[in-house]
């Protein structure tokens, strides 16, 4: 049995609340820690007063199983930019977003397109996402996201220690806010924790991305947030969701934004890495052992780690490295494999792109490592040598330079398809 009692009646009820735009917001304050005052609002969606689908949980289940989650989606976005135009907010408090994964790639409709358009001149937009939106549809991800900074949106990265893949993947969404999970505040400190706390601490430290804490209950919960070098806090002590009343004197301003121009890249990682490093020239077997030894490097990050490789041809994709990277996807956050004829799933867990002829990186052999505190690049350009496998040369460079390796890897994660 479903788990909606009645699935063709949820499809009913859903298609009236969809048709007749009934979908509301509720606006949750967030506040500042430092300097105490409302900085800016949280939307979150609510079916019809009364309705069985009033609930959150129950009104995003029903839109799941009838194939309904992006249509959703958009009729929230669309109820939480009115709701904030039309209750006066300004520009000194954000509006803070939250978008499915699956809503994420493709442009937005002109009606939703010409609401964030009027909102953005009113006052600063956050769009908040979760980790599962870029291991799904990592591609469309990195496109929408530029798309969404090119109109004047800020990033934010959702329930942060809820799911240790989204330590990995903070450097490919460059969030400006990064929004801890409750559990940080409300559960007892822990080795895990402390450690996923590092990690967010040192990606904050590097591009300035503001820390938000949620979950907060009580004084303690403040003083534990304002510990773990969050200035930013959301949870009942501070504001319960209600109606949208814009500050009259907001005593703090608004969570600030890092900017646009954070797009995916339109080049390949030779490029990145060459004009970075020294190159030097050398032949198969010599580079052989440098990638090995970078792909072995991440079996030691755990699932902090993400793992980017081009094979020219899916023909270099031999058994045994199938057999590895398939491995390695159990352990770590995500596993990329690129090439000539590469399949959308090389090797179970895997996820597979295929390079057109046309591509630079078609020429390309790379091996991208990133976690949480280390990263580096391989990136090799073949010379075209025609002899024995083994004699083929290549001009390659090597980084370790965190901004150049996490260049390139964006440029090969926004090559992968989605599932």
């Amino acid at each position: 049995m479903s788990a909606l009692a009645e699935p063709f009646t949820a499809a009913s009820e859903l298609d009236r609340i969809l048709a007749g735009r009934a979908i509301r917001s509720v606006y949750q304050p967030i506040v500042g820690l430092d300097a105490p005052g409302v900085v800016g609002f949280e939307a979150l969606a609510r079916g019809p007063e009364g309705s069985s689908l009033e609930r959150p949980d129950r009104l995003f289940a029903a839109a799941r199983e009838l194939g309904r989650t992006i249509q959703l989606d958009l009729a929230c976005r669309e109820a939480a930019l009115s709701g904030a135009l039309e209750a006066g907010l300004r520009a000194s408090a954000t509006l803070f977003v939250n978008v499915e994964a699956e809503a994420l790639g493709g442009r937005l409709p002109p009606r939703l397109a010409a609401l964030l358009g009027q909102a953005t001149s009113s006052f600063p937009v956050v769009v908040e996402i979760t980790e599962r939106a870029l291991t799904a549809r990592p591609a469309e991800l990195l496109g929408s996201l530029a798309e969404l900074r090119t109109l004047g949106c800020g990033i934010a990265l959702d329930d942060v220690g809820a799911d240790e893949r989204s330590l990995a993947l903070m450097p490919f969404l460059r969030p400006d806010v990064i929004k801890l999970d409750l559990r940080f505040v409300q559960d007892r400190p822990s080795t895990q924790l402390a450690r996923i706390h590092n990690a967010v601490a040192a990606e904050a430290e590097r591009t300035g991305a503001v820390l938000l804490a949620e979950g907060i209950e009580s004084e303690e919960h403040v003083q534990t947030a304002r510990a773990l070098g969050a200035t930013l806090g959301q949870g009942y002590l501070l504001g319960r969701p209600g109606a949208l009343t814009p500050p009259a004197r907001p005593v703090a301003s608004g969570a600030p934004l890092l900017g646009a121009g954070r797009g995916a890249h339109e080049t390949s990682p030779y490029e990145l890495v060459s004009a970075a490093r020294p190159v030097r020239r050398g032949r198969k077997p010599l580079l052989l052992a440098t990638s090995r030894e970078l792909e072995h490097q991440a079996t030691t990050l755990g699932s902090e780690a993400v793992v980017l490789s081009t094979f020219q041809e899916a023909q270099h994709l031999t058994p045994q490295t199938l057999r590895f990277y398939a491995r390695l996807a159990q352990s770590t956050a995500f596993v990329g494999a690129l090439g000539s004829g590469v399949s959308i799933e090389p090797a179970p867990g895997v996820r597979g792109a295929e390079l057109h002829d046309d591509d630079p990186v078609r020429a390309e052999w790379d091996v991208v490592v990133i976690g949480a505190h280390f990263a580096a690049a391989f990136a090799a350009r073949d010379l075209g040598d025609r002899g024995p496998d083994s004699e083929r040369r290549f001009d390659f460079a090597l980084t370790y330079e965190r901004e150049t390796v996490v260049a390139a890897a964006r440029s090969l994660i926004s090559r992968i398809a989605p599932v």
